[in-house]
């Protein structure tokens, strides 16, 4: 079933694109061009600062082996965008990404363990992207570049302790493109470098205060299929 998939979705997109080209081309001015975009892919962060602090003198893992670290995750993006110039995209995007992290720490019998720390964060953005239209493809191609900027929910809960969580303000700056594959439908490849981080718990906060924080920024990478609303839209005519 899983190999005959390329083509059930090729048989599938078939009339929509053949429909697009009937309509006719993609606009050269983006102009009042809406569009709905859906992207999934992968975050790469280090979380180096969170390891160095745990593991570290004042930390609750200091002279203990480290627990394998883990320096991605998955990230999904849901975007609903508005041209309000031929230059200028005004943007929400709702985001979202989880990942499991380990930390080693100390037990009072002089044993240690590795436990889990679960985090998640999403939240909305508001931004502007500036792009434009170059000649290259089926319909032309947008690139874009953008800066964005919200509310996020960032948690994390580490093994046998509650679930710590805060509301942070994320930024983001984007790159990007859209190749236009008919008058409605296209590929979107978006990179983006987000600043996010949030609070993890020790085991013992009287004598490791910390603060301990993880990031859930870094360097984000996704591709999706965008949807795009024509400016003017042609309606037929009443008849009588």
């Amino acid at each position: 079933m899983l190999r005959r998939a390329p083509l059930l979705f090729a048989l599938i997109a078939a009339p929509a694109f053949a429909q697009d080209d009937a309509d006719g081309d993609a606009p050269t001015s983006l102009d009042g061009v809406g569009r709905i975009t859906v992207q999934a892919g992968y975050r790469l962060t280090s979380n180096a600062t969170l390891y160095e602090s745990w593991y570290g003198p004042k930390g609750p893992g200091a002279g203990l082996e480290r627990a394998p670290e883990s320096n991605g995750a998955p990230v999904g993006a849901l975007t609903f965008a508005y041209a309000v110039s031929d230059m200028v995209e005004l943007g929400l995007d709702l985001v979202g990404t989880t990942q499991n992290l380990r930390l080693t720490e100390g037990q009072g019998d002089g044993t240690t363990v590795s436990r889990k720390v679960t985090t998640l964060a999403y939240g909305l953005l508001v931004g502007l992207r500036f792009q434009g239209v170059l000649d290259v493809g089926p319909q032309g191609l947008v690139p874009f570049v953008g800066l964005h900027t919200g509310p996020t929910v960032i948690s994390s809960q580490r093994e046998g302790s509650a679930l710590q969580e805060n509301v942070a303000q994320a930024w983001v700056g984007s790159l990007g493109a859209t190749l236009r594959l008919s008058a409605k439908w296209g590929i979107t490849a978006e990179y983006r470098l987000m600043f996010l981080r949030g609070p993890v718990e020790s085991q013992d906060t009287a004598r490791f205060k910390g603060p301990f924080s993880f990031s859930s920024g870094g360097n984000w990478f996704s591709l999706g299929v965008t949807y795009t609303f024509p400016p003017d839209p042609s309606r037929p005519l009443p008849t009588f």
